[in-house]
Parts: structure tokens; sequence; C-alpha cells
């Protein structure tokens, strides 16, 4: 440094043997370097290794290179007074004039978040369309199997599982294809509109797939369905990832010969070796574990395959257009029959012994409760050590009236767990979230769900929905270490007041954001980068709109707005939807 020379120095300052240092500064700057210098720099996320100075290089480099773009909006569409265009905004949230440059209802985020809005709804509206032009099959039944299911019903179906099953069969009979999503709260009664369904389609002399996410969910909708099934002379079969050798041919060569009426499974249905005589109908279970791209696939394993999605996390409104904007819904709020409210408590851990010493008394009287253990961090290893730890500590308490289930077990010793405990041969199931989905065991009436305040609503909503499905009256626990904080006391406050699954839903994506409702960190499905539906929901309905128009327009993206739009498509790894064009 020259001496008797003034120089602007930034970098973080620590004190070291009384004396102030900066061992690393950021910068060195003379009077000229310091006027050049932005007034607001931004920081990004980086890795070892990766400085702040070198990503700021690399983007601007970047914003240098982007090229003249095509207009994909149509101005007078618009009505957003400031528009600046695509590189225009870029500019703006990179190097920032102000802190607002970058805030979410600054021109250049409104008119980014339109653009990845208008990406994905562009992109789902073709699905919708392909979906609707690719010739469907009508199949009508004559109801006779459906009469016998009925009659082997110890009760009626709800108006809401009427109403749908009256939804899925008009789509059925039609002959364009059917896409449909069936959401309903915990124990609405879905599998049910879905045998129903597939019973229709079995009618129509064609075969019908129920696919679900996991092998225990798999095994019980099979075990579930098959005395119905049985009585109403439905061939049902079972096939998942764990069926080996002469049994797995066994049933390969029947569905191909048609034997088979209806395939449960895990997504081992999707692999090449499993054809059927003539698939009609898929049912997913559990749609937000299963992106667009499963959708296509299961549609390609017949001829005009229809495809029914059902969902037991309630979704909201907004993203139900966001993400299943594709797909026609049909919802069921009632609960059938017979089912009990669940009385929810809220409980610090510190009082563990108390919970223990209740579930003591409830055993007595021949009680089964869930325990479930909490999550520990993104590591399914740590979960299983907390399950283990304490399935040992109520062991000691109970002995072997305790059995266990995580994710890491053996499907076989996790299916004789589920079984023990079905059977009441052990009468506490300490568990990891593997039961969150489906399991159904309506003995059960105690759910203890340990740590709760790290679990989110959706998922305490689910784990609740596993009790309550008898006849007995039913409770759930929630342990929760102290001190809450505002957003886990809110959860537990919510969960205290409804059982109502749509407004838990709503409450959640007002907690937390889209991506973590509908689970697209695990699922594939495309999160936002951009958009944030708090802020930016009213674009959505300005994105849906002008995606429907182009696409009643313009169906084939052509010309040179087509290509402005296959543009915006490919920026915004939305390009599955261009394939679905045949074409570029």
């Amino acid at each position: 440094m020259p001496v008797g020379a003034r120089r602007w120095i930034s970098g973080k300052l620590e004190l070291w043997d009384g004396h102030r240092q900066m061992v690393h500064p950021d910068r060195v700057l003379d009077a000229q370097g310091f006027a050049r210098m932005p007034a607001i720099e931004p920081v990004y996320p980086s890795t070892e290794g990766l400085s702040q100075r070198i990503i700021a290089k690399a983007i601007e480099a970047a914003l240098a290179k982007i090229p003249a773009l095509p207009e994909w909006h149509e101005k007078p569409a618009l009505r957003i007074p400031e528009f600046p265009t695509f590189a225009e905004a870029l500019g703006s949230v990179h190097r920032p004039a102000a802190p607002e440059a970058i805030g979410a209802q600054a021109p250049g985020r409104i008119r980014l978040a339109l653009d990845e809005l208008l990406a994905g709804q562009l992109a789902l509206a073709l699905m919708r369309a392909e979906v609707r032009r690719s010739p469907g099959r009508a199949a009508l039944g004559d109801g006779r199997i459906a009469s016998q299911l009925l009659g082997a019903l110890p009760y009626r179906l709800t108006a809401d599982q009427e109403k749908a099953l009256a939804e899925i069969k008009t789509d059925l009979a039609a002959k364009t294809r059917m896409l449909r999503l069936l959401q309903g709260d915990v124990g609405s009664g879905k599998t049910l509109v879905a045998l129903f369904a597939m019973a229709a389609m079995v009618e129509a002399g064609r075969q019908a797939a129920l696919m679900a996410p996991t092998e225990i969910l798999a095994r019980q909708h099979y075990e579930g369905l098959a005395g119905l099934c049985e009585g109403a002379g439905l061939k049902l079969a079972l096939l998942t990832g764990r069926d080996k050798g002469l049994a797995r041919t066994k049933t390969l060569e029947a569905l191909a010969a048609g034997e088979i009426d209806i395939l449960i499974g895990t997504h081992a249905l999707f692999q090449e070796s499993v054809a059927f005589r003539d698939l009609g109908l898929a049912v997913v279970d559990e749609q937000h574990r299963f992106g667009v791209h499963q959708r296509l696939a299961l549609g390609d394993k017949g001829e005009a395959v229809d495809i029914l999605v059902m969902t037991a996390t309630p979704i909201p409104r907004t993203l139900v257009l966001t993400y299943f904007g594709d797909m026609d819904v049909s919802t069921l709020r009632e609960k059938p029959p017979g089912r009990q409210p669940i009385e929810t408590r809220a409980l610090p851990l510190e009082r563990l012994e108390e919970v223990v010493e209740a579930l003591r008394r409830a055993l007595a009287k021949g009680a089964r409760a869930y325990w479930v253990c909490p999550l520990v961090e993104e590591s399914e290893a740590l979960d299983v050590a907390a399950a283990e730890e304490r399935f040992a500590h109520l062991q000691e308490v109970f002995g072997s009236k305790v059995g266990l289930v995580h994710g890491k077990m053996k499907g076989r010793d996790k299916d004789m767990a589920m079984a023990a405990f079905e059977a009441g041969e052990t009468q506490i199931l300490v568990a990891t979230t593997v039961i969150e989905v489906g399991v159904d065991v309506p003995a059960a009436t105690i759910m203890v769900i340990e740590h709760a305040e790290r679990f989110g609503l959706a998922q305490l909503h689910q784990l609740r929905g596993r009790v309550g499905r008898g006849s007995g009256k039913s409770s759930c626990l929630l342990l929760y270490k102290g001190p809450l904080g505002e957003t886990a006391k809110a959860r537990i406050t919510i969960m205290r007041e409804t059982e109502d699954g749509f407004r838990i839903a709503e409450e959640d994506l007002r907690l937390r954001g889209e991506g973590e409702v509908l689970g697209t960190k695990q699922s594939g499905l495309p999160g936002f980068r951009l958009a944030s539906l708090d802020v930016h929901g009213p674009l959505l309905a300005l994105a849906r709109n002008e995606a429907q128009k182009i696409v009643a327009e313009n169906p084939k993206l052509e010309g040179e707005r087509g290509q402005a739009l296959r543009l915006l498509l490919n920026i915004f790894e939305r390009g599955e939807a261009i394939r679905l064009l045949g074409a570029g």
C-alpha cells in the first residue's frame, strides 16, 4: 500500500490480542475504485471455495450475453403500469439501484414472477389440451358389479362420494380421456370411490390399476379391497418390487392374458415388463408424490388410459390451479357415518412419564396406540435411531406389547410388525413417519406425536387421521419441547381447534409456503424460484387466463409469438410441454 495514500477497505473486522484486524479484506480500493463501487451488492448462496466475487463476475458475464429476446406477453392483456423487458428485469434484480428493487412488488420481480407463472400454466394447459385431444374410449359399465359392491357395504355412500362417482362415470363414458384429481380429507372414503370407478371399467370389459407410493400402502389397499372384490367377482392381484421369480411371472402372465381385473402395486407398475391386456383406468394414490412425467408414463401403459389421481392432503385452491391445472377436480368433504371426532391435546415433553402412565391404564382396557417419533434432521438414519431409543424405553415398561416400524426395515419385517399390531399381539406401535399416509387399523384409538413442533401442519393432520377410524373414542396427544416458536405455537393451536383438513391446508400454506405444502422438495414437482404465491397470487389468475387463451388460439405454438413462448418454456425448464406438441 503506497505510504500516505488513502484506501477504502472492507471485510470482516476481528479482535486479536487486543488489536483490531482484517485478515482477508474483500476489497482494497482507491478513490476512483470507491466511486465506481455499486451502492448495493447482491449476496448469493454459495458453497465452500466459491466466493461472492466469482459468482458476481459470472452473473455479470451472463447478463452481458442476454440477446434481444422477443416479447412473449401480450401487452394489452397485462394492465401492469411499469413492465420492463425480460433482460431489464433480470438486470434490476442482479444490479439493484435500491434495496426495494428486489422486493416482491418491484417491477422487475413482478415481471419475472409472471414469466415463471405463465411458463407453468402454459405447460399445464398444453398437457390438458393434449389429454383432451388424444381420443379416449367410452367405457359404459352396466352397473352389475357396482350393485354387488353396494350390497356388501355396511353403510351407504356419502353425498360427496356419490357426486364424485357421478363425475368420474361421466368422464369414463366420454370419448375424451379423463384426467381427474380426487381430493378428500383423511378418512373421507376416496379408496371406495376409486374401487367403484375401477369396477365400472371392468364392467366395460377392460382392466384397472391402482398405484400407491409405498409397499405398506399397496399391501393395505390390497387387503382392504380383497374381501369386497371377491364378493363382487372382481379378480384382484398385487405387484410390488418385492415379488420375484415364479410368483411374479405368474402374475404378469395372468395380467397379459386379461385374467386379472384390477392390479394394485407400487411404481413397479411402470416397468416395461408389466403389460396389461387392455388397461382402461389408472388410479394414482397420493398424487403429490408423482409428477407430470409419471402421469404421462402411466397413461402410456394402454390405449387411451383414463387417469384418476387421489390425494389425502387437501390442497388449497390456489395450489390446485398452480400444480393441477391440467386436471378436473372432485372433492370429498364429508366423513362416512360412524367416524368419531378425535380429542386433541398438547403437553410439554417434561410430562412424558404421565403420558406413559395414562397409556398403561388405556392398554389395560385393551386400547391400541401409535407412538410417532420426531423428525430429527434430513436424515432417515437419525430418525430411526430416535425411534429405536423410544422403542427400547417403552419396552422396559410394557415388554412385548411394543412393536416398531421404520423406513429402513426390510419389507417383510415391516409387514410382520404391522400385522402384529393389527391383530392386537402388540398394543403400541412405535414408528417414524412411514405410517403417515393410509395406514388403517380401526382398533387403534390413541396417537402420540413426540416433538410435535418439528412437524408441518399437514403431516400432523395426516398422522392424527390414523386414529378415529373405528367406533371407539379416539385421542391425539401432541408432545412438544418448549419454548415454542410463533409458527409451532400457531400449528398446535390450529390442530386443537379443528379437524377440517381444508382449513388446515389453507393455514399450512399461510405458514409455510407452497413448496412445503405439496412436498415439492421430495417429489420433483417444480417449486417456484421467483414467484411467491402469498404475494403474487393475483398474477396466477392473469397467467392462467393468458395460457388458456394461447392454447385456444395457437395450440401448436406457431408463428413469431409461438416461437417466443417456446423460448419461455425452455428458459423455465418446462421443455416437457413442448415435447407434447410433437415438435421443437
